[in-house]
Formats: C-alpha cells, sequence, structure tokens
C-alpha cells in the first residue's frame, strides 16, 4: 500500500488490492493481523494508564472520536479498533463509576483514495459499537478538522514512504538502489537517502496529526523496525523481499 505523496509532491496512489479474491490484501494479511494481537496489551496499557477523560473534557454528551490510519479493506481494522474501544470503555468505567452505554464511538477509517471502500464497509461488523465512516486521503496531511480525534491508531502502514527517492532510481547517482527492492543497509547513499526521505514523511505525518489531536488525545504507531546495526539484509523480511526481486527480475526477462 505505497502512500500517496505529501502535500507539494505528484502523488502516486497505489493502495491494496480490494475485494476478496485470492491476491486480495483481506485474504493475505494475516502477518499483520498477527501485530495488531501482539499490540493489543500494550495499547490497552497505555490507555489505561495515559487516557484522561477529564484532560479531554469530556462528557456523557461527548462522541468519542476515533481514526484508523491505513485502515485498508479489513478485517484487521475491526479487529484493532474493537480492541481500542473495549479498552476505553473500561477506562471510563473506572475514572466515571458509569457503564460504557453512556459513550458514543465514531470510527474514521482512512486509506487512500483509491482504497476499495466499498469491500471495507461491506464487511463492516453488524454488532459494531460505533458509527462508521470513511476518510480518503494521504495520512501525510491534513485529513481532520483541528482538535477533532480523541485518539489515532495506525498500524503496519507508514513503513510505506509517500515517495521513491529520486536518488534511488537515478543511475548517475552514488544512491542507486540498481536492481534491489529494498534497501538493504550495505550502500551507505542508499540508506541515507531513504532515510532523509523517511524523516520528511514523518515529519508531515506528526505535524498534521498534532492538529488535529484534542489535547490531552493519544495517537498508536505500530510499525516494522531494525535492530540498531542490524542490516534489512541478515532479517527475515530482507530476504523474502531479496527473493522476491529475484523473482520480478526473471519476469521481466520473460
Amino acid at each position: 500500500m505505497a502512500k500517496e505523496a505529501a502535500a507539494g509532491i505528484s502523488p502516486e496512489s497505489y493502495p491494496m488490492v480490494g475485494g476478496h479474491g485470492g491476491l486480495s490484501y483481506a485474504n493475505n494479511s494475516s502477518y499483520q493481523k498477527g501485530v495488531a494481537d501482539a499490540a493489543k496489551e500494550l495499547i490497552n496499557e497505555a490507555i489505561s494508564g495515559k487516557l484522561d477523560f477529564k484532560s479531554l473534557g469530556f462528557d456523557t454528551s461527548s462522541t468519542f472520536h476515533l481514526a484508523d490510519l491505513g485502515s485498508s479493506v479489513g478485517p484487521n481494522t475491526f479487529i484493532a479498533v474493537q480492541n481500542i474501544i473495549k479498552a476505553v470503555e473500561v477506562k471510563y468505567y473506572a475514572e466515571n463509576h458509569q457503564y460504557s452505554s453512556a459513550l458514543a464511538f465514531q470510527v474514521l477509517f482512512n486509506d487512500l483514495n483509491g482504497n476499495d471502500f466499498n469491500t471495507l464497509f461491506k464487511t463492516l461488523p453488524s454488532s459494531r459499537k460505533y458509527f462508521a465512516a470513511g476518510v480518503p486521503g494521504s495520512f501525510y496531511s491534513r485529513l481532520f478538522p483541528k482538535s477533532s480525534l480523541h485518539f489515532v491508531h495506525s498500524s503496519y502502514a507508514l513503513h510505506w514512504l509517500c515517495k521513491i527517492p529520486k536518488e534511488i532510481v537515478d543511475s548517475k547517482s552514488s544512491a542507486w538502489n540498481k536492481d534491489s527492492i529494498q534497501c538493504t543497509g550495505s550502500v551507505k547513499e542508499v540508506v541515507e537517502a531513504y532515510s532523509a526521505q523517511f524523516k520528511n514523511d514523518m515529519e508531515s505525518f506528526l505535524n498534521a496529526r498534532a492538529q488535529e489531536l484534542v489535547p490531552g488525545g493519544l495517537m498508536v504507531i505500530v510499525l516494522p523496525g531494525l535492530p540498531d546495526g542490524i542490516p534489512m539484509s541478515q532479517t527475515i523480511e530482507g530476504q523474502f523481499y531479496d527473493f522476491l526481486r529475484s523473482c520480478l527480475i526473471d519476469v521481466a526477462k520473460m
């Protein structure tokens, strides 16, 4: 799901494959589901320890606004949203000694303009406790009104850069990545080009969310990372992408 470019950059939109076919994201995202399951307890702890309804200026007439950025077509986003809502309800009862029926939830599912929102909404859980809406657009720019969100969640989406650094595909550049499809970590200039793009993307993302979150709101970001000193080429993911690279080269030569 390559992300659109931020404002001022020509957007390149490559959303996940929609529908329910054999190649669809819905049927090929068990790894991402495992990540969401692994993060559940950490999110619960963050909500329990840091979410403060009083600092949010929240009362029984308010609606709790939750945004999931990079939601794709489901079903993982529904699992993550339900886990967050349950943790918020527990926290609300602990603070106010009122049952969660007093809370109303608005969930805002965001992804690129070309995302298969039809499949997303057709598969919404019938037992959901929230109002649902779709918000198309790149999360590297503003998506919501100022101070309108109480909770932002994004899982396994922010590692997709808004664009490929131009140096990477320039055969005359010292950062040319040749026939590689990833940042292996073996060429210093390639690492620096990718790092600079990631830094710019994260700055755009955080600046946008800083305006959209209410004071005291929470944000949870789940994304893959590398231990210091371990190049991508030595990880399981790196070996997988290298195998994929060789397959693509063979296909291109046919």
